[in-house]
């Protein structure tokens, strides 16, 4: 496969790309972030004292985000593998939607969170931290909960692109199937941001919203699925010999 080259990855992607003198793969990166981010959750965990459910919540949002890194990786070698419309590819990962999206959710937890949501009885950071939140405490919460925001947008984002795909291209049966394999892998990566839900239990506008996008993922995703499926062309011949060229 050739080189991805920058502006034809997700920013995750590039991140990991992108350091100074350093080259790791892209596994052995995911692994490093799981690491760090579970040990930094722990330490604050013991340092503080906290229950026994801050340490459960903070290694749930841990490990979301590290699923995400790995169904983003998935997702991307399926879509690289075919001979896809450029259209696609270049909307999916280069655009970077998908960092918007994220911001829009990270500001609109954190609005909630700090406003309606410290006004609740139990508020969600008094129940996780106490009345009086260590600094180093929210700072890694924070951390950790942009992480699983960026997944959450990118998830939004890979499925309203799979949809518009889907819709305006038809493929022969092989890069159907692997696009089809594509969507499936955004509603697991969706699907496993509901492990977070025990968590938020308390707070019925967070459980609403992140059990209405998930639905919303499944919708769109699964219906692009269905849909590449239907329109897939049973001639896999059609002159250029790969079998894997998109119609209109």
């Amino acid at each position: 496969m050739a080189k991805v080259e920058f502006g034809e990855t997700w920013t995750y992607e590039s991140i990991v790309s992108a350091l100074p003198g350093i080259r790791v793969s892209k596994p052995l990166a995911i692994g490093i972030q799981l690491a760090v981010f579970e040990v930094a959750v722990v330490v604050v965990w013991a340092v503080y004292g906290f229950p026994t459910e801050t340490l459960f919540a903070g290694t749930a949002a841990v490990v979301v985000a590290a699923i995400g890194s790995v169904e983003m990786l998935r997702i991307s070698r399926l879509v690289r593998s075919e001979r896809l419309p450029p259209a696609y590819p270049r909307l999916l990962f280069g655009s970077s939607i998908e960092v918007v999206l994220a911001v829009l959710a990270y500001v609109a937890f954190l609005t909630y969170l700090f406003t309606t949501g410290a006004q609740e009885s139990p508020a969600l950071l008094e129940r996780l931290f106490g009345p009086e939140p260590p600094v180093l405490a929210v700072y890694v919460t924070l951390l950790v909960l942009w992480d699983v925001c960026y997944r959450i947008g990118t998830a939004w984002w890979a499925s309203v692109v799979a949809l518009w795909r889907s819709v305006r291209y038809r493929f022969d049966e092989p890069t159907a199937r692997a696009l089809r394999r594509a969507d499936l892998e955004v509603v697991a990566f969706a699907t496993a941001q509901l492990v977070l839900v025990p968590f938020v239990r308390s707070q019925p506008v967070i459980v609403a919203v992140l059990v209405g996008h998930v639905l919303a993922v499944w919708l769109v995703a699964g219906s692009s699925s269905v849909l590449v499926t239907l329109r897939a062309r049973t001639d896999t011949t059609d002159g250029h010999g790969d079998g894997a060229v998109a119609r209109e």
